[in-house]
């Protein structure tokens, strides 16, 4: 009546998946163990020619279509402990469920270089994802562990570990499990995630 097409107001193209990687921001971080999460989002924009450059979500974010599907693609910029409330601001802006939101981070109880997926589950005492559940009130999200190995003895400080950097061969076994993150992650947003954790785990 008014002129407007329909079009307009068609919001199929809105994000039907999150894919999260946690880190935390500045230089001083940027290889260290804690940010396995942000080292896998720029090479998975890479691997679905996205560019992560927007700003929002108390994020840097970028789009893509991955699989058939919209996803938005992000690194929440709120420091680990806080990474609920830029998953929360996204999925709330565009109703996202938490079954498409999947999140890749690092895992101490794994080798350097291993993969786990799993479609649901606790913490395991992983501040990023304690935050995340807390926020969306919801545990059952999809994640991609990745392994950055464990303390070097029992009594080392685990904040310290976490928070140290690879070494040139560990980044190398760790750039082929963000290979696999990658081939993972568009499995599991096209349904396949039996597939994904049969392939991977």
């Amino acid at each position: 009546m008014f002129g407007i097409r329909k079009k307009q107001f068609n919001d199929n193209n809105k994000p039907e998946f999150l894919i999260v990687g946690l880190g935390n921001p500045g230089k001083k971080y940027e290889f260290t163990r804690h940010n396995s999460g942000f080292l896998f989002i720029d090479v998975f924009a890479e691997y679905v020619n996205a560019k992560i450059k927007k700003i929002g979500f108390k994020s840097v974010y970028g789009e893509a279509k991955v699989n058939g599907h919209r996803c938005l693609i992000m690194k929440p910029q709120t420091y680990m402990n806080n990474s609920g409330e830029a998953v929360k601001e996204a999925v709330t802006r565009y109703g996202i469920p938490p079954q498409n939101v999947i999140v890749i981070f690092d895992d101490v109880s794994l080798p350097c270089g291993k993969l786990r997926i799993r479609r649901k589950g606790s913490s395991g005492g992983h501040n990023g994802i304690k935050s995340i559940t807390a926020h969306l009130k919801d545990e059952e999200f999809p994640r991609i562990k990745l392994g950055v190995g464990e303390k070097p003895h029992p009594d080392a400080d685990l904040a310290d570990w976490v928070l140290s950097p690879f070494s040139k061969q560990e980044l190398i076994q760790l750039r082929g499990a963000v290979d696999e993150a990658c081939k993972a992650a568009e499995l599991i947003v096209g349904g396949e995630i039996d597939k994904a954790m049969g392939l991977y785990n």
